[in-house]
C-alpha cells in the first residue's frame, strides 16, 4: 500500500538521519580567517611586541595596557603525575557535598576540582569525574580571576601572584577563604572565595588604595583549556566555547571554529556569562554588573596551544584612602537542569539555562525532559519513565491515530476496487490518478491519514534522543538487568551469546537484545498490513527491520526501549481499530505465507 510504504519509508529517512549524526563527528574547518579574525589577530600581535619592547629581559612579558595577561605555557608532566602537578604549590582546600579540590595559592587559581557524585564509568570502583586540572597537565583546565595594572598600580595580581591565606584555610560552603596580596604601591587586594552546596563560587576582590594618588586598573576573568574533549563533539550537541553576552545573545564556537578563527570579539556587555562546555559538564564565568566588559573567544598558539573564553572589565578607579568591589561568580560543576534552572532564577544570570544544548526543537525538548523527569522521581526508575512516558503521548494523540488507523483500515477494505482500477486504467495514469479520487471520495477516506502517525512519532523520537544525549540526568542511569546505563547502547550482543563467549566484537556487531526485541516489534507491526504486490516494496518491508536493527544498535538503550514499546502499543491499537472496523488483520497470514515453501517451477 502507497499509504504503509510511505510510512516506514519516512521513519528510515528519520533515523538514518539521526544515525548520521551520531557516527559522523563534526570537524569542519574554516578555509581562511575572516577578515575581522586576522585584524584582531594582528593588533594582539603588536600590543604584545610593543609590551615586551617596554620590558626587555622580563620572564613574562607585562600586557599592553587594557589587555589580559597571558596564560603561561609551563612544562608539561606525564598524565599520571597529577599528584605531583598539585603538590608543586601551596593550596586552599575544598571541600563540599558536590565537590572536592583545592585553589592553587599561586594566582587564586581554580585549577584542582572534583565532582563527588560522578564517576567515569558505571563501575562501582571508577574514578571520580575531574573537571579542572593543573596547567602542568596534558590535560589543563582552569578558571582564574586577575587584574591588569600600569606603572601607577605597580604588580597586581595575575598567573603568578602568590596570595597568603587569612584565617580559615578550608573552603566550604558554611565557611570562606579569606585570601590577601600587597604591592609596593600601598594597594591591598582582599579575595573572598565562597561557595554554595552545588557547583557556584563567588570571588569578591576589594582594593584598598592605601597610597596617596588615585589609581586605574582593570578586572579580568578566564576559562583556560589546554586539551579537548577525548570524544569529538557531534552535530547533535554544541561542545567548546559559549557565551551569553551583548546584543548578540548566544554565542557557540566548536574547538574546531575558534582554532580557524583565532579569536572572536563580540560587543561589550553589562550582563551574561561565558565559559566552555562539555556534553555534560562545564565552566562559566559570571562577570559583575557594576562593570562594563568585553567578552572575548580565542584559540592561542604560542607555546602550548590553548582554548580561552575571557572578559576584561572597564578601568575601575580607586581613590586614594579609597577601597573598590568587585565580584565574579565561577559555575563549574555539571549540567543538571534544576540547578543550572535555579542559578538563572536565583542569582539572575541571564539565558544560563542554554548553558544546556536543548537543540532548536527545545520547545519540545524541555517539556519532554520534564516528563521523564517528573515521572522519574514517581517510579524512580528512568526506564519505567521513559516506557510511561511513550504510554502517555499515545494516550495524548489517541483519537488522532485512530483516525488514522480507521481510514488506513477501510483502504484496506477497498483494496479489490483499487486494484480493479489500477487493472482497468493501466496505460492512462492520468485517468487511474482520477478513479482512485473518486473511489476516495466516495467511500470517504483519506489517503493521507497514515502519514499522521510519522508525523507525531518523529517529533517525538527526536526529542527523546536528545534528551538521552544531552542531559546528565540520563547519563548512567539504570534500568532493568544489563542495562545500567540508558544513555549508552545496548552492551550485549547476539553474535557472542550475549556474553557466553569471551570475543570482543567490533562495534557494528555488537546487536544486543533490546535491539533485537526492537527489530522483531518492528516486523510484526509491518506485518500487520498486506504485502505489496511489488517484489522491490516487498523486499524492502523484509529487509527493513533487519536493517533497522543494525542501525539502532548504536543508539542509547533508552532510546531503542522506547522504539520497541511504542511498537508493541501501535500493534495493539491497529489491531483494536482494525477489528473495529471489520478490516481483516493480515498479520498470521503473512507469517504463514512467509515461511511456507514457495512452489518450484515445476510444480
Amino acid at each position: 500500500m502507497e499509504n504503509n510504504r510511505n510510512f516506514f519509508i519516512t521513519i528510515a529517512l528519520s533515523v538514518l538521519i539521526l544515525t548520521l549524526w551520531q557516527v559522523f563527528y563534526m570537524n569542519p574547518r574554516v578555509a581562511s580567517q575572516r577578515e575581522a579574525a586576522k585584524i584582531e589577530q594582528q593588533r594582539v600581535e603588536e600590543q604584545k611586541k610593543a609590551a615586551e619592547a617596554a620590558n626587555p629581559g622580563a620572564g613574562t612579558p607585562a600586557p599592553a595596557p587594557g589587555t589580559i595577561p597571558s596564560a603561561p605555557g609551563g612544562e608539561t608532566v606525564t598524565a599520571a603525575g597529577r599528584d605531583q602537578a598539585l603538590a608543586a604549590s601551596k593550596r586552599v582546600k575544598i571541600d563540599t557535598p558536590s565537590l572536592e579540590g583545592s585553589i592553587n595559592l599561586t594566582g587564586a587559581r581554580l585549577d584542582d576540582l572534583k565532582l563527588k557524585h560522578y564517576t567515569e564509568t558505571v563501575d562501582k570502583n571508577s574514578p571520580e569525574i575531574e573537571l579542572l586540572n593543573p596547567q602542568a597537565l596534558p590535560t589543563g583546565y582552569f578558571a582564574e580571576i586577575g587584574f591588569v595594572g600600569n606603572d601607577k598600580t605597580g604588580s597586581v595580581p595575575g598567573s603568578d601572584t602568590a596570595w597568603s591565606v587569612d584565617g580559615n584555610p578550608t573552603l566550604t560552603p558554611s565557611t570562606p577563604v579569606t585570601l590577601t596580596y600587597t604591592n609596593d604601591k600601598g594597594l591591598t587586594f582582599k579575595r573572598i572565595f565562597s561557595v554554595d552546596a552545588n557547583y557556584m563560587f563567588t570571588v569578591s576582590d576589594t582594593v584598598q588604595n592605601s597610597g596617596s594618588s588615585a589609581v586605574s586598573l582593570f578586572n579580568y576573568g578566564r576559562v583556560t583549556r589546554y586539551d579537548k574533549p577525548a570524544v569529538a563533539s557531534t552535530y547533535v550537541l554544541h561542545e567548546g566555547l559559549i557565551g551569553v553576552t551583548g546584543t548578540e545573545g548566544l554565542a557557540e564556537y566548536k574547538y574546531a571554529k575558534i582554532e580557524s578563527e583565532k579569536q572572536v570579539t563580540p560587543g561589550k556587555s553589562t550582563d551574561g556569562w561565558l565559559g566552555i562546555t562539555d556534553k555534560y559538564w562545564a565552566v562559566t564565568l559570571v562577570p559583575t554588573e557594576k562593570q562594563p566588559f568585553q567578552p572575548r573567544y580565542a584559540f592561542f598558539e604560542d607555546g602550548r596551544h590553548r582554548y580561552q573564553s575571557d572578559f576584561l572589565t572597564d578601568a575601575i578607579n580607586v581613590e586614594a584612602g579609597q577601597s573598590a568591589t568587585v565580584e565574579t561568580e565561577i559555575f563549574a560543576g555539571a549540567k543538571e537542569v534544576a540547578k543550572i534552572n535555579a542559578y538563572e532564577a536565583d542569582r539572575h544570570i541571564r539565558q544560563f539555562n542554554l548553558v544546556i544544548d536543548w537543540g532548536w526543537f527545545y520547545f519540545i525538548t524541555k517539556p519532554m525532559f520534564w516528563l521523564i523527569d517528573t515521572l522519574y522521581k514517581f517510579f524512580g526508575n528512568f526506564g519505567l519513565a521513559i516506557l510511561a512516558t511513550t504510554v502517555i503521548v499515545k494516550a495524548i494523540f489517541f483519537p488522532l491515530a485512530n483516525k488514522s488507523y480507521a481510514s488506513m483500515a477501510n483502504m484496506k477494505k477497498v483494496q479489490p476496487k483499487m486494484l480493479e482500477i489500477r487493472e482497468k486504467y493501466a496505460d492512462d495514469k492520468m485517468k487511474q490518478q482520477q478513479a482512485m479520487m473518486e473511489l476516495y471520495k466516495t467511500e470517504k477516506i483519506n489517503p493521507l491519514a497514515g502519514c499522521w502517525p510519522v508525523a507525531l512519532q518523529i517529533p517525538v523520537f527526536f526529542s527523546l534522543y536528545k534528551v538521552l544525549y544531552i542531559t546528565i540526568e540520563m547519563r548512567h542511569a539504570p534500568f532493568f538487568g544489563w542495562i545500567q546505563d540508558l544513555a549508552a547502547p545496548d552492551p550485549t550482543s547476539i553474535f557472542n551469546l550475549f556474553g557466553l563467549v569471551p570475543v570482543t566484537l567490533p562495534h557494528m556487531l555488537m546487536i544486543g537484545v533490546w535491539p533485537l526485541i526492537m527489530g522483531v516489534t518492528m516486523f510484526l507491526q509491518m506485518r500487520m498490513n498486506p504485502t505489496p504486490p511489488d517484489p522491490t516494496q516487498a523486499a524492502i518491508f523484509t529487509w527493513m527491520p533487519i536493517i533497522f536493527t543494525f542501525m539502532m544498535a548504536g543508539f542509547p538503550a533508552g532510546l531503542v526501549i522506547y522504539w520497541a514499546w511504542n511498537n508493541t502499543l501501535s500493534i495493539l491499537q491497529q489491531g483494536v481499530i482494525m477489528k473495529r472496523q471489520g478490516a481483516k488483520i493480515e498479520l498470521w497470514d503473512n507469517l504463514v505465507a512467509l515461511f511456507r515453501k514457495k512452489p518450484s517451477p515445476a510444480e
